[in-house]
């Protein structure tokens, strides 16, 4: 049995919508129903458990149960920080679950070949994240403002969710890291502490966490597939550029 745990108690501040960010609408459907659809088609996963604020448990219990097509779930309240309500998720999941994935309620278009890419990855090694290559140059910086070195970029992956561990792996991490008093910045930091290996399974760039205005707008062009267009508009830019520097 596959359980997916869905963080989606935070208060949206980079937003500025005045609101939780999974409740904005895309396509007219608000961004969570989005995700919850996605990971409903994957035969793989089975069940769900969504993580909200303590005051938004009812409304969205009642939210969902009116939308066709979702896997079972169920709603719990989260903690005060993203690593505290993944742990109240988990705790919440079904024993039967051999495996836990971890993915941001806010990340409405991953594809089905990331989640199911990463459901194999955890099975067969016992831990595994999407991730994408890094487009940019990297720099470490110190306190004081200046660079202490540049890694190579070909080591570098900006990681995403989901993220997939066997449920004694997860929740061994979990346990560590709150007798540690340890906040780590994702769950495999987590896992990554006991030593366990975790495979990194390439996603792709679409999978785009909406925090700002300016993701919703991209998300909102991806979902009503506008992106083929917006690659058109700029080959046909560069193929135009590239005849005017030959014509020179």
């Amino acid at each position: 049995m596959v359980t997916v745990v869905f963080p989606a108690a935070g208060a949206g501040r980079r937003m500025k919508a005045g609101m939780n960010k999974v409740f904005l609408e895309l396509a007219g459907k608000p961004i969570l129903v989005h995700t919850l659809l996605q990971f409903s088609r994957s035969s793989l996963v089975d069940n769900f458990v969504v993580v909200v604020a303590a005051e938004e448990v009812s409304f969205i219990s009642k939210l969902l149960r009116g939308i066709p097509g979702l896997k079972p779930l169920k709603v719990v309240a989260g903690g005060t920080e993203r690593q505290y309500s993944i742990w109240n998720g988990l705790k919440a999941a079904p024993e039967e679950a051999e495996i836990l994935l971890v993915h941001d309620a806010a990340r409405p278009l991953v594809s089905l070949a990331t989640i199911e890419g990463v459901i194999e990855g955890a099975r067969e090694v016992g831990g595994a994240i999407a991730a994408v290559p890094e487009k940019n140059t990297i720099k470490v910086v110190g306190e004081d403002g200046l660079v202490r070195s540049t890694p190579p970029r070909n080591t570098l992956w900006e990681v995403q969710t989901p993220q997939g561990f066997r449920r004694d792996i997860l929740l061994r991490a979990n346990e560590q890291a709150e007798e540690d008093g340890f906040l780590g910045t994702d769950d495999s930091s987590l896992v990554e502490r006991l030593g366990v290996p975790v495979k990194v399974v390439e996603s792709d760039y679409r999978n785009i966490k909406v925090t700002t205005p300016e993701d919703l707008i991209i998300a909102e062009a991806l979902l009503r597939e506008d992106y083929g267009g917006f690659l058109g508009l700029a080959k046909a830019a560069a193929k135009k550029t590239a005849a005017h520097i030959l014509r020179q």
